[in-house]
Order: structure tokens, then C-alpha cells, then sequence
């Protein structure tokens, strides 16, 4: 986290990294575009290494919070860079589909790898994210499976949908707002504020294995509020 103010009369500025983890085509790429670009495709497209998305929020107090949403593939679970990745978050977000059963299992083994990377003293904010409730009719997930998971292993709880947008803003500015020590209340949490443009960069690394990183920028832009 870097917090920068240049008087007591300068607004806050306070940058987070929050890595969004989980099984492929559970929607992360959906919930981070959705979040910053407000857009959803029903195409469905790999994501290969990683996506790297920006998005700026305007929080009580005159803070300005900058989130670098970092969205891991959903193969790299394997891979050797994986905890390069994942190292220096304050915030981990756990991703699964509640029609997809099995998706819910493996954070099992996404989580372990998270505390593998971390000492225990010094653990990021970690939530646990059930996508797709607009399908909430084929629901494979229980409500209390979901509970269980997040008690046990105190863990943030969180619904959305990135198809339609429900609760995904309010996710992030959650995290955002308990990241800063910020009290924002329910209403605030839905607050929109103007849409500024910024780059998004793009990590593409077809061999997670053994290639080094190679960030370049995508041609699509991503929104900063």
C-alpha cells in the first residue's frame, strides 16, 4: 500500500493491489471489467497469465483509493509465477461459480496457496465470491456451504453478479473503504462517481512455467472512478 498527501488540506491518496483468484470461466475477468469498464461479455475468453485492470474511487473524506486488480488465469494454479503474483496484495479476492460445485472446492487449493505466500502475521484481506447469482435457479452452491467456508477460515463474504452488475461495485469499494480504516455506510457503497480513461495492461505468458513476466498495454481502456 502507498498513501501519499502533500498537506493536511491534500486529499488522501491510497493505492492497494488486489489479486482476483479462482478456476477458469468462474468469471473473474467478468467481475473486474464489469467493475471498472461497466461491460460484460457473453463470449467467453481465457485468460492466459494475467490481466491487469485500474480502478480509482472517491471514498468518504476526500480519500482517493487507487485499486490495481490484478486477474490471475485460471491455469496458472501450476505455475511457478503464481506467487510473484500474488506477493504484496492487501487484498485476495477467492472466486467461484454457484452453479459450478467443483469451482467451490478448488479454493481449497487456491487458499492454501495463498497462505503458503504469506506468513500468518501477515495475511491480506481475503474474501470469498460467489458469482453468477443471476442463476440463482441452477444455484449447485448452498448459501450456508458458502458461510461455512468464509467463517472457517475468516474469511469476507460476497455475492455477485458480474452479468448484471449486482453487488459488484459494492464489493470493491467495501474492500477498498476496510483496506483504508474507512467507515462508508450502505448507501455509500453503491455511490458512482464520474468516469475518468485510463490503460489497461495486459500480461500475456503462455508458459507461466518459465517465461518472465511481459506486461504490455492493451488497446481497450478501463475505467478510473
Amino acid at each position: 500500500m502507498s498513501k501519499e498527501t502533500d498537506s493536511e488540506h491534500e486529499p488522501i491518496q491510497l493505492q492497494y493491489k488486489v489479486i482476483i483468484l479462482g478456476d477458469g470461466a468462474v468469471g473473474k475477468t467478468s467481475i473486474a471489467m464489469r467493475h471498472t469498464e461497466d461491460n460484460f461479455s457473453n463470449t467467453y475468453k481465457q485468460t492466459i497469465g494475467l490481466d491487469f485492470f485500474l480502478k480509482r474511487l472517491l471514498l468518504p473524506g476526500d480519500a482517493q483509493v487507487t485499486l490495481q486488480i490484478w486477474d490471475i488465469g485460471g491455469q496458472s494454479i501450476g505455475g511457478k509465477m503464481l506467487k510473484n503474483y500474488i506477493f504484496g496484495a492487501q487484498a485476495v479476492l477467492l472466486v467461484y461459480d454457484i452453479t459450478n460445485y467443483e469451482s467451490f472446492q478448488n479454493l481449497e487449493d487456491w487458499y492454501r496457496l495463498v497462505r503458503r505466500t504469506f506468513d500468518d502475521d501477515k495475511m491480506p484481506y481475503v474474501g470469498l465470491v460467489g458469482n453468477k447469482t443471476d442463476l440463482n435457479h441452477i444455484r449447485a452452491v448452498k448459501a450456508a456451504k458458502h458461510k461455512q467456508f468464509s467463517e472457517e477460515n475468516d474469511l469476507k463474504s460476497f455475492f455477485v453478479s458480474a452479468k448484471t452488475g449486482d453487488q459488484v461495485n459494492a464489493t470493491f469499494r467495501q474492500i477498498a473503504s476496510e483496506l483504508a480504516g474507512i467507515v462508508v455506510s450502505k448507501a455509500e457503497l453503491e455511490v458512482e462517481t464520474p468516469v475518468l480513461k485510463a490503460q489497461i495492461v495486459n500480461h500475456q505468458q503462455n508458459d507461466p512455467d518459465v517465461k518472465s513476466p511481459d506486461i504490455r498495454a492493451k488497446t481497450r481502456q478501463c475505467s478510473l472512478q
